[in-house]
């Protein structure tokens, strides 16, 4: 089986007032909270994690031989990383299909990237 990263996407002002009270918050949970319960249960899921906010990144960098390091994020947008999964999958349609179902739980758009194959 591939794995892929499922990568969620977020845009800072609409993160801001996105789940402002208390029930949103935890009917986000419940959701995501059910949908990873699916992916365990299947096979799918690899792993998972939630990324602090941009502000927090550190971007290192090497010029002339030496260790550079600056405020993140790498790219400045109002769009950045909000976090990911690692899958594994049959193909990219069985990821597209685990992504939708990421999208719809969390209310972000979903990034499908296949890992290179490494065993070659």
């Amino acid at each position: 089986m591939a794995q892929y990263l499922l990568s969620a996407h977020s845009v800072e002002s609409e993160v801001e007032g996105a789940l402002t009270t208390d029930e949103e918050m935890q009917a986000f949970m419940e959701r995501v909270g059910a949908l990873e319960n699916e992916m365990k249960s299947s096979g799918a899921w690899i792993f998972s994690a939630r990324l602090n906010d941009p502000d927090t990144a550190t971007v290192v960098r090497v010029s002339d031989g030496e260790v550079l390091t600056t405020d993140g994020p790498f790219a400045e947008s109002k769009e950045h990383l909000a976090g990911f999964y690692i899958i594994e999958a049959e193909d990219l349609d069985a990821a597209l299909g685990w992504a939708g179902k990421v999208a719809d739980a969390t209310n972000h758009p979903i990034e499908v990237w296949p890992f290179a194959d490494t065993q070659s």
